[in-house]
């Protein structure tokens, strides 16, 4: 996918709701990758962070129309970035589990909207699940980048300028395609 192509795929986003929060799906996205820069986080998981709902734009969920949006994030994010941002995604919602089970505050700093869909993705983990979900090489990343996921939701936040998160994808697009094979 060429920059202009990864732009075109963010801003079709601009105005797609986001399930009753206060910001459309762009600025959660923007908002997400804002707060994964300023943590120092790689491009990798910069771009996780600001694709981890892309499951919900139009083109992606046309292809898979009854698949969770996580996964079939999972799938177009493995695909375009690379098996750990991919796998991110795919485990945004299952981090949501895991903090509801491992941190008794954790639900109550939840949007209304996000209670509403964790009944729906099943509720807290299990300790097992837990257990299963914490022992993955990434979990720690996919716990932070849940908790990026339930700030950027501030219709008052100054957004990221699109062309910052352009060249984190530009940047990742030149080191993977130098890297050898």
């Amino acid at each position: 996918m060429t920059a202009a192509e990864f732009k075109a795929l963010l801003e079709s986003l601009r105005s797609l709701p986001y399930g009753g929060e206060a910001v459309d799906q762009y600025q959660h996205a923007v908002q997400s990758a804002a707060l994964a820069i300023a943590a120092g986080a790689d491009d990798d998981v910069v771009l996780a962070a600001a694709l981890h709902d892309i499951g919900r734009a139009r083109t992606v969920a046309q292809r898979h129309p009854d698949v969770p949006h996580e996964a079939s994030g999972e799938q177009f994010v493995s695909e375009l970035i690379g098996e750990r941002a991919g796998w991110l995604v795919g485990a945004h919602v299952a981090a949501k589990r895991y903090l509801v089970f491992s941190d008794a505050e954790y639900r109550d700093t939840l949007s209304p909207v996000s209670q509403r869909s964790l009944v729906q993705q099943g509720e807290a983990f299990t300790k097992d699940e837990a257990d299963a979900f914490i022992a993955q090489p990434w979990a720690d990343q996919a716990v932070q980048l849940r908790r990026w996921d339930d700030l950027a939701k501030d219709p008052d936040a100054r957004l990221l300028p699109l062309d910052d998160l352009i060249a984190v994808y530009e940047r990742h697009r030149s080191a993977r395609s130098s890297a050898p094979s």
